[in-house]
């Protein structure tokens, strides 16, 4: 597990290129037979990924939380943007396929990995933020019947927005969210461009109650996202790549845009659950 302290606004506005990148982008993290992590001290979020190709893939605490087990003080939300995969949770096993997700509550101890074909594996993107209440594991997925241990992401959570002129044509698919799975502070969905569009949060917007990660993903090899951040009076951005990750603080923009269409996951953890507690900057008002 990769430990990352936090940064001042006053500080980031004079890092070089090199600095900005070591501090805010993650890189590497999806790597066959292994889970990856790294600790930010903002708002204490775990961002990681878990690739069982061969092997089935258990998750632990390690030193950095001086804790019995992973979730002994935390929650965890998860998408899997790979092949279809299996969760096991103490015990019971969940058919977590492609674009599905999970939410594992505190104080699940035995959590494993695995893929169910070896030449297509399995990616399972993870988030985790400290936890004060024992919320039930649940399964996500965005189609289906809804059963005991399983949320069909509601219609009014499959939110299409901007348009084609725009540029920012794009759906947003919340996952976890107040009110369709319950959580002790993290938010957690994935929103998917259109054909044609390349802006993601634009206009740009801060959020002083929470922060964010953004995972870019589905993008071909020779493409990228410039992701802005920063103050919005002090932008800056960030070249990224496919499956790669860039944590945001609450007093930094995060847009983005693309060489072509991508999709990306949010996750967000604080102070505010509510999904629409933004503090928005008008496009003119940025520097």
């Amino acid at each position: 597990m990769e430990v990352r302290t936090a940064a001042s606004p006053r500080d980031v506005k004079h890092y070089t290129t090199d600095r900005l990148r070591e501090e805010f982008l993650i890189q590497n993290l999806f790597q066959a037979d292994k889970i990856n992590l790294v600790y930010s001290h903002i708002d204490r979020i775990i961002t990681g990924a878990a690739v069982p190709v061969q092997e089935k893939l258990a998750l632990t605490a390690g030193d950095e939380l001086r804790a019995e087990y992973f979730l002994q003080r935390r929650e965890m939300g998860l998408i899997n943007i790979g092949g279809d995969g299996i969760v096991t949770v103490d015990g019971r096993v969940y058919e977590v396929n492609a674009r599905d997700g999970m939410y594992i509550g505190r104080g699940s101890k035995d959590i494993t990995f695995e893929s169910k074909d070896a030449s297509c594996p399995a990616k399972f993107y993870l988030n985790s933020a400290p936890a004060h209440v024992a919320y039930p594991t649940v399964h996500i997925k965005l189609e289906g019947e809804p059963e005991e241990g399983v949320v069909i992401v509601k219609d009014e959570n499959k939110v299409e927005m901007g348009t084609l002129e725009d540029s920012n044509h794009r759906v947003i698919n919340k996952y976890i969210v107040t009110g369709q799975v319950d959580s002790c502070q993290l938010a957690m969905g994935m929103t998917k461009l259109l054909p044609g569009s390349v802006w993601n949060t634009m206009p740009a917007h801060t959020h002083d109650r929470r922060m964010e990660v953004y995972l870019y993903f589905d993008m071909e090899d020779d493409a990228f996202v410039m992701h802005y951040m920063g103050e919005p009076q002090e932008t800056r951005h960030i070249i990224m790549h496919n499956e790669e990750a860039v944590i945001s603080p609450s007093w930094s923009i995060h847009s983005g845009c693309g060489s072509r269409a991508y999709t990306f996951i949010w996750g967000m953890c604080g102070e505010n659950q509510d999904y629409g507690d933004m503090d928005n900057i008008e496009n003119k008002d940025l520097r």
